[in-house]
């Protein structure tokens, strides 16, 4: 089958004297609205900064000032306390094209324009991970947790390539009843409109709904136990109510294969329809092969598909505003040779290594339980570290999909048209 050619649209040309640059987190849009803007991160000069990318002109501007390193929070184990760019806090109103993030335990926006303005602080006794700004631009969610849950040596005991705590993070949380906590601020004057505190919980990720910003998705990350229905959570501020989104059961649609849901499945990475009605996720059937899977809410219905045993390369999905999917990972040709590759964050809960190679579209057939794979190109990234996983996304006009690769010394960010191979 023909693949087409990604083409480079963030960072250095070359391989020397270069720099990193990439996507913002993929559960949410890097790119403005009308396509026209593409937001990411860049260390070109030493330390992470927002940078803006006429994707017209080909003209990048330097957002923020930052030249305090990263700030420590989640995925970003051994960096700097409260000091430094957030590289998981930065979020963007694609709308607006306004981008929200944390800055020396501040939380910030700043528009096109450049100009930075402060809206609260983190307290001294929490550490942060990705947050989220609501579709109306109205509201920002920063997700905390007691900062005891990474209070650690990263000398002494972390691990791996991002020097994660070599303890079970949510054994720790569970442990030591710690909290995680739904901070949700007025993104006009910072004020603090709700905290919903939520013990015994390691809160990294969090997702408004996007027709309903009194809804909020959020996680337990890396579960000790019970990840198949422990994973993913629903908050209604409303009602001041809490939903459980994967339960067990074998009232699975569109799976022929016939794999119940349990507890000791891995699921990862949920998130929202446009319409707001349904959930999609990924992971892993215990003992089993990977799938994918959807949730509507109003139902309690759920699809999963499993995938063919041999996608088995981690990997992860999003949509675009048609619900087609996207991923990074899982495809391979029949010939195709694994890269074997010494990669210490394979050593976290998925049961997956992080070999993928290809950026796919994927088409789902729910009801019929079948997804069709168009490979489109080699991402070609050795996955090594978080800034490394491609993350990819389609642009908001379904056209083209981003993503990061990092294939020699530096992450860039890389396109491909996103229709099938002629």
């Amino acid at each position: 089958m023909k693949l087409k050619e990604k083409t480079l649209v963030g960072g250095c040309a070359g391989e020397e004297d270069g720099w990193n640059t990439q996507l913002l987190y993929f559960t949410g849009s890097s790119l403005s609205r009308d396509d026209k803007r593409l937001f990411m991160i860049s260390d070109k000069g030493g330390s992470p900064n927002i940078v803006m990318r006429d994707l017209e002109k080909g003209t990048e501007k330097t957002l923020t000032q930052n030249s305090n390193g990263t700030m420590k929070s989640y995925v970003y184990f051994d960096c700097r306390p409260g000091i430094g760019l957030s590289k998981a806090s930065v979020c963007l109103d694609a709308e607006r094209r306004i981008a929200y993030f944390i800055q020396d335990n501040s939380i910030c926006r700043v528009g096109e324009d450049g100009v930075v303005a402060k809206l609260a602080a983190v307290p001294a006794d929490r550490v942060t991970a990705f947050t989220h700004v609501s579709s109306d631009g109205r509201l920002l969610c920063v997700p905390m947790t007691d900062a005891r849950a990474l209070d650690y040596d990263p000398e002494t005991e972390g691990s791996g390539l991002d020097r994660r705590p070599i303890y079970n993070i949510d054994g720790r949380v569970q442990q030591e009843k710690l909290s995680s906590y739904l901070c949700v601020y007025d993104t006009a004057s910072g004020a603090l409109v709700y905290e919903k505190k939520l013990p015994l919980c390691w809160i990294t990720h969090v997702q408004f709904n996007p027709v309903d910003p009194e809804i909020i998705m959020y996680n337990h990350e890396w579960p000790i136990s019970d990840c198949g229905i422990r994973r993913i959570w629903i908050y209604d501020h409303r009602q001041d109510a809490i939903r459980q989104v994967r339960t067990e059961g074998a009232d699975t649609l569109g799976n022929p294969r016939g794999f119940a849901r349990k507890r000791g499945d891995w699921v990862c990475h949920e998130m929202w329809s446009d319409d707001g009605r349904i959930v999609i996720y990924h992971g892993g059937y215990e003992n089993g092969p990977a799938m994918v899977g959807r949730y509507e809410l109003e139902s309690g219905r759920y699809w999963e598909i499993a995938l063919p045993d041999d996608y088995n390369a981690y990997g992860h999905f999003t949509m675009d505003h048609d619900m087609n999917l996207v991923c990074d990972g899982y495809f391979k040709f029949p010939e195709d040779v694994k890269v074997v590759r010494e990669n210490s964050t394979d050593n976290g809960p998925d049961p997956h290594k992080k070999d993928g190679e290809y950026i796919s579209k994927v088409v789902p057939d729910w009801d019929r339980g079948v997804l069709t794979w168009i490979p489109l190109c080699k991402h070609s990234s050795d996955w090594l570290g978080q800034d490394a996983h491609p993350h990819p996304i389609y642009s908001h006009d379904g056209k083209r999909i981003f993503f990061n690769s990092r294939s020699g010394r530096y992450v860039k960010v890389y396109c491909v048209e996103a229709a099938a191979c002629q």
